[in-house]
């Protein structure tokens, strides 16, 4: 069979959730798939992190934007390929296109009523896009993957999709996250100290970073021995936004706020950190939580949409839009170091439920039934 996968962004320098769950599950189908022929579609950029192999091709489609990438060029490579199953893994596909799909859709938070405001003009677009594609594709998907089993649900619910149609597959870790014993001769680069709390910041609304830092002044007044608080992926500028419009201001001298990590550098800064705060309001997954608890680091996180499933029972799950509990997670886990122990315990266990490699056996089994329905459906 030859299966052609959209993988658009995976060659860009800073990747972000989507971009690893396409890029990790292409890897193991590699290691565990000999049979079947893959043809790799990407834009040209400067990370090449995958090789082709015998039956592992790259296809780079050069086209200018997002949308003209997809529709335009995408359809044009597949012609010369004609593949027999076609994977987007990001949401989105061609509006025009009579290859059977299988379409990864991770949430359907661009349909819903949005909670905050984007600061983004990148993510306003890409809001509007994903409107006007997704519920033209819907019809033309054989399988519809999503990453839990409560965003599963909830799409079954919105769009009126059927479980012949929806499936869940988790999503995994990679392995270069586990605990780092020397992560300061990393951390200092990013920070001027050894202890520290660690944020994953974002101008998305559901990331909650308004609610963080809010919860973060709290933790600073309740706190005999207070850490800085390093916050990755947010520009100071955006971070002075947020201090202004909350009334926040004192407490920047206590923030440190590098911009990007690159992702090889995260097992270090997580096993650095104290706790990490995943308090989003809406997560479809949530790989950062299994990222810190393999690597050590006790994860605060949400009690809302799929956080819990992926946290497990005995997470630490607290309502994001009370900064008060965040704040007070955060002393408890300071205060009592048989607690941060514990907790340290469970999320190295806990991990061990997810891989990337049964993503990869998982999404194989759904390329195989999908391709069997399809001949069954001539006969």
């Amino acid at each position: 069979m030859k299966i052609a996968i959209e993988a658009q962004r995976i060659f860009r320098r800073e990747k972000h959730g989507m971009d690893y769950v396409a890029l990790e599950t292409i890897r193991e189908l590699q290691k565990i798939d000999k049979q079947n022929e893959y043809f790799i579609l990407v834009y040209p950029g400067e990370d090449i992190c995958l090789q082709e192999s015998a039956n592992v091709h790259i296809v780079p489609v050069n086209y200018p934007s997002y949308p003209l990438w997809e529709q335009v060029g995408l359809p044009l490579a597949l012609k010369k390929i004609k593949p027999d199953l076609l994977h987007c893994t990001s949401n989105t596909a061609p509006i025009f296109c009579n290859i059977p799909l299988i379409l990864t859709l991770h949430d359907i938070i661009f349909l819903e009523n949005k909670r905050g405001k984007n600061q983004s003009m990148y993510q306003n677009l890409g809001r509007c896009y994903r409107r006007l594609v997704v519920p033209r594709i819907l019809h033309h998907c054989r399988k519809i993957i999503t990453v839990s089993h409560f965003e599963c649900e909830h799409i079954g619910k919105f769009l009126g999709l059927g479980k012949d149609v929806l499936t869940a597959v988790y999503n995994g870790y990679s392995a270069h996250f586990h605990p780092i014993t020397d992560a300061h001769t990393i951390t200092d680069k990013y920070i001027d100290s050894r202890q520290y709390l660690f944020f994953l910041g974002n101008t998305d609304p559901k990331k909650n970073t308004a609610g963080v830092l809010q919860a973060y002044n709290i933790y600073l007044t309740k706190s005999r021995h207070p850490l800085p608080l390093l916050i990755a992926d947010l520009k100071e500028n955006v971070i002075d936004e947020y201090l202004e419009e909350n009334g926040l201001q004192p407490i920047k001298s206590m923030l440190r706020y590098p911009g990007y990590i690159p992702n090889k550098e995260l097992p270090a800064i997580y096993s650095g950190a104290s706790a990490f705060i995943y308090t989003s309001l809406r997560e479809s997954f949530g790989i950062p939580i299994l990222e810190s608890m393999a690597c050590g680091t006790p994860v605060i996180t949400s009690n809302t949409s799929a956080m819990p499933e992926i946290a497990g029972t005995g997470g630490i799950l607290v309502n994001p839009l009370e900064p008060e509990e965040i704040a007070d997670a955060i002393i408890r886990l300071e205060e009592d170091p048989d607690y941060h122990r514990t907790q340290v315990n469970y999320g190295l266990e806990r991990v061990r439920q997810f891989s990337w490699e049964n993503t990869a056996k998982e999404t194989l089994k759904l390329y195989k039934d999908t391709r069997c329905d399809g001949i069954n459906s001539l006969y």
